[in-house]
């Protein structure tokens, strides 16, 4: 699998639950943090449930 890199750029104030809760999972919470993990297809569906909170780069 690919490696990619996901880092948050908006803040979750005023967002849902689930949400809050996916960017937690992504070892995401602050704003510019950054992860790099490999993209699974659990990554993607979390990634496409929060895509406007985050940006996603191809390593």
């Amino acid at each position: 699998m690919a490696k990619v890199t996901i880092t948050q750029v908006k803040s979750i104030i005023d967002r849902p639950k689930n949400q809050k809760l996916t960017i937690q999972a992504l070892g995401l919470g602050k704003i510019n943090k950054s992860v790099t993990v490999e993209y699974t297809p659990q990554i993607a569906g979390m990634v496409n449930k929060v895509q406007n909170l985050i940006e996603v780069k191809e390593q």
